[in-house]
């Protein structure tokens, strides 16, 4: 006789919610006053996107966020995750607001309120406006002040409605591959001003989650969301466990040390004490960073697998997946190489490690105990395509959900206080430097008509969304 495997179960109160981001699905870039953002001024440069292909319609999300709603409240989510465009709330990235552009992100809120989806906002994904780029962008302080205001704003504006707040997400990719490698934007390739940037992007948390508490109710709810990764080593020898600990200081250390401590790994500051004096830490700024945080988003996709250098570094292969970079965002690891991962992998060319997503979940348990944790981004990009009855089967994307909510499961079995999982991504949309050719959403979109269809992953997970158990990871 045949066993069937039990089946897995979430919590009751565990909260099953999508993600987006505004630059990737919302188009619309020249209405009702918005601005150029850093994404738009790249996109539109020639050779920085596959095809040349920028955000302008992306899924013209802004005009058919009625129908998207529509499409999740079908699907039984019970939340949310996007982002606000800064430049069409705040075009110069300076100053008042324009409410018809705050009019937009209202109407979002309370269509997702009547249909009993709770909304969380990002404030901040990537699109810088562009006028603050102008004047340095995030190697520059004042860009840290400025955000704090952007976020004083949009906090007045929606937080009487709005709970669970996140003031930014993954600024490593901010950092280092807008800064560092110049795959995103704004594409510039300065180690130095990397580092400047990331020092810069952990002042604006500490003031923006200041500012969103100091206009908001008590009750809502300011975290931030790193894309934290392990960091693996292919041996055991100590010069590989340095460079692992080299990495991880860059990847992870370098946001969650001020973020969570209250101070940078010292390891981290020797490491690019060629590079920069980190004299740009000012008097006070470890304890505006060091904000108490009423909860951890963490992004996670696949770890990062380095051994000591035995080759020169013009020879050596860089990870993959986020482009062909002319600059490096790992400043002063020139000694350090790095491999590909084990595994199958998806079309990002990313290895599939739901393991290293139970790792990542119990690391954090023990460096905030108690604090609650969200996956606020999973997911995978894989060439969906429509059979000839127009219907998306994608049984990897549902065995690559299964297998990482299962982990997540299993952390929270070991006493992880994880409280909810947000996929990426709800729909496809722009992929950043990659235009349109990677496919992440549980929601097909033909990218002629714009019409959506709901894939096998979406059904599968509206199902785990409405029962709160893990289906079969068959369609």
């Amino acid at each position: 006789m045949t066993v069937s495997a039990p089946q897995v179960t979430f919590p009751r109160a565990f909260l099953w919610g999508a993600a987006t981001s505004a630059y990737q699905i919302e188009g619309a870039v020249r209405e009702i006053g918005r601005t150029p953002s850093i994404w738009d001024t790249f996109s539109h440069t020639p050779g920085k996107t596959v095809g040349g292909e920028t955000g302008d319609i992306a899924v013209d999300h802004y005009h058919r966020y009625r129908d998207d709603v529509a499409l999740m409240a079908e699907l039984g989510l019970g939340a949310y995750r996007f982002s606000v465009s800064w430049s069409r709330v705040q075009p110069t990235g300076r100053g008042p607001v324009v409410q018809r552009g705050l009019d937009f992100y209202r109407r979002l809120v309370d269509e997702l309120l009547t249909h009993g989806i709770r909304p969380t906002i990002t404030l901040y994904h990537w699109d810088l406006p562009q006028d603050l780029e102008n004047a340095g962008g995030w190697p520059q302080r004042e860009t840290a002040f400025r955000f704090a205001e952007y976020a004083r704003l949009v906090g007045e504006a929606l937080g009487d409605r709005v709970e669970q707040w996140i003031t930014l997400n993954e600024p490593w990719c901010s950092a280092f591959l807008g800064y560092g490698a110049g795959v995103h934007a704004p594409g510039r390739t300065d180690a130095a001003a990397s580092l400047r940037a990331a020092h810069h992007l952990n002042l604006a948390h500490g003031l923006g989650a200041s500012a969103l508490r100091s206009v908001m109710p008590a009750r809502n709810t300011v975290a931030v969301s790193l894309n934290s990764c392990p960091v693996r080593t292919v041996s055991q020898d100590p010069a590989d466990l340095a460079a692992g600990r080299k990495i991880d200081d860059l990847a992870n250390g370098v946001f969650h040390g001020p973020m969570l401590h209250g101070a940078y790994p010292e390891t981290l500051l020797t490491a690019t004490s060629s590079l920069t004096d980190w004299s740009y830490v000012q008097g006070g700024d470890l304890a505006t960073i060091n904000q108490p945080l009423d909860a951890l988003g963490l992004n996670y996709y696949t770890p990062t697998l380095v051994s000591a250098a035995t080759q020169p570094a013009t020879g050596r292969r860089r990870p993959g997946g986020h482009g062909r970079a002319a600059g490096t965002p790992w400043p002063g690891a020139e000694d350090v190489a790095f491999h590909e991962s084990p595994g199958e992998r998806t079309e990002m060319g990313w290895a599939i490690d739901p393991a290293g997503l139970h790792e990542l979940i119990m690391r954090y348990n023990r460096e905030v105990p108690g604090l609650p944790l969200y996956v606020t981004e999973n997911g995978a990009a894989y060439d969906d395509k429509p059979d000839p009855d127009g219907r998306v089967h994608d049984p990897q994307r549902i065995a690559y959900l299964h297998s990482h909510l299962s982990e997540i499961r299993r952390a929270i079995a070991d006493g992880a206080n994880v409280r909810g999982y947000y996929l990426w991504s709800l729909l496809d949309n722009f992929e950043w430097a990659h235009g349109y050719s990677k496919r992440f959403g549980v929601v097909y979109v033909d990218y002629t008509t714009l019409a959506r269809q709901p894939k096998s992953s979406a059904h599968w997970y509206s199902l785990a969304a409405r029962t709160g158990k893990l289906p079969p990871p068959q369609e």
